[in-house]
């Protein structure tokens, strides 16, 4: 998450020096009766593991290599992945999933989804990227959406540390910081029995790690939008990065569109869906409305009243009609993520798995995650010493979602002035989310 947001209700507001953590650099803690900001927020009891996982290689940090998200030989070697699965007994055997790849949207739509299933009383393993606390976030299980608790990580890390030393003996140390993490997270869900583990892929679909998911083991495959990053790890245009995000398609397992796409976009998409005989729902078809009624306060934070129509009658025939769903993930773009993981939701009912209307509603009102639009309480600002301000925080690194977050602070607060810090990774089109925020607003903006 690279971008913090400082929206303020008065016209001469400046924010106080020091303050200058990004989210990904800084993460809020409890101190006392007050929150501040720590890049030490792991337990203790995951030193070990922490060491370990610092010793591997990292492409978040790193930088993705060129080529590396495509299914060519400049891809990741999936076979690697693969044998390490093999050596755990294949856990991701064992599960019934649902992968979702996408360049934007991904992770929001996951946990409405995965919101969903529990609001339905599912036992639930959800597998996202990247976290902004503590990398217990990228591996929830159960009926509730917490992070995976220490003592659980550790006991697992011990369980699998010998067979993870024999495997990256194998493979010359090659095995990566994100496979360790996802071979993990598939093996804790086989070993708990969840009824659904929700997959985000991490980088394009077809070589991600994540994608040794057989057709057997898929209830349906989802992506969420198509977009220009990570250009040059998949292959340098937005066709081949549709491409790469299709490889998540498989044999007669449904494909649930988020869209809209552009229509060589939409058609390339399609295309493999149909050579997998996968059935096709699109979240964007002509048939389905969703709209944001208003804003209201809900917990000292805004959240939008929105209603949700899905109608499809094409390969699958799915319908529900929502009213005044409260979201407190804000913003045309999630209500577009909050109908994405609708359909997906109502195509697993469709397959026989009992989803009810009102759990759907409950689940996407549940649904709230760190950094995406997320509003600082009034308590939670005057621990930062802003007193009388808005805090906004938001992870927006692209053009795509310097737009969407423009259009959700004109949505919340349109008079606002606005002072905005921005830090993201030196790989990021930092001009063209420049460009295309500034382009959005009318008013005056302080940058640091």
């Amino acid at each position: 998450m690279k971008i913090m947001g400082l929206l303020s209700r008065h016209a001469n507001f400046h924010p106080p020096q020091p303050l200058v953590p990004s989210i990904r650099d800084g993460a809020l803690r409890q101190v006392g009766s007050k929150r501040c900001f720590s890049t030490q927020s792991e337990d203790p009891e995951l030193n070990d593991f922490m060491e370990y996982m610092d010793s591997l290689k990292n492409y978040e940090k790193l930088g993705v290599p060129r080529g590396s998200g495509t299914d060519s030989e400049d891809g990741f070697d999936l076979g690697r992945m693969r044998r390490l699965m093999e050596r755990l007994g294949n856990p991701q055997s064992k599960f019934m999933a649902v992968h979702i790849a996408g360049t934007k949207g991904k992770g929001s739509t996951a946990a409405f989804l995965s919101n969903i299933l529990r609001a339905e009383g599912y036992s639930v393993g959800c597998y996202s990227s990247p976290h902004i606390q503590t990398i217990r976030e990228r591996i929830s299980l159960g009926g509730f959406s917490a992070p995976v608790s220490a003592k659980t990580l550790n006991c697992l890390f011990l369980q699998f540390k010998k067979t993870l030393d024999q495997a990256m003996e194998r493979e010359n140390g090659r095995i990566s910081h994100f496979e360790v993490l996802t071979a993990m997270a598939f093996t804790l869900f086989a070993q708990e029995r969840v009824d659904f583990a929700v997959i985000e892929a991490g980088l394009g679909g077809a070589r991600d790690a994540t994608n040794v998911i057989s057709s057997s083991g898929l209830a349906a495959s989802v992506i969420t939008s198509i977009g220009e990053e990570h250009l040059d790890a998949l292959g340098g245009s937005l066709e081949s990065i549709a491409i790469a995000k299709s490889g998540i398609i498989k044999h007669g397992c449904p494909l649930v569109l988020g869209g809209p796409f552009p229509p060589h976009i939409d058609r390339i998409l399609r295309d493999k869906a149909l050579s997998m005989s996968s059935p096709v729902v699109s979240a964007s078809d002509g048939g389905n409305r969703s709209t944001i009624k208003g804003l209201s306060m809900l917990n000292g934070r805004p959240c939008q009243s929105c209603d949700l129509l899905i109608q499809v009658e094409r390969d699958f025939k799915l319908f529900i009609e929502l009213l005044d769903v409260k979201l407190c993930m804000l913003g045309n773009h999630q209500l577009k993520n909050a109908a994405t993981a609708t359909c997906a939701a109502l195509c697993l009912r469709n397959l026989g798995w009992k989803i009810s209307d009102g759990s759907i509603r409950v689940g996407l009102e549940n649904t709230f995650l760190l950094g995406r639009s997320q509003f600082l309480t009034s308590r939670e600002t005057e621990a930062l010493g802003l007193h009388g301000a808005t805090v906004l925080l938001d992870g927006a690194h692209t053009k795509e979602s310097a737009n969407a977050l423009v259009n959700t602070i004109r949505m919340t607060f349109p008079e606002a002035s606005l002072a905005l810090l921005v830090a993201m990774a030196s790989d990021k089109d930092h001009i063209g989310f420049a460009r295309e925020f500034l382009s959005g607003l009318t008013r005056n903006v302080c940058w640091s």
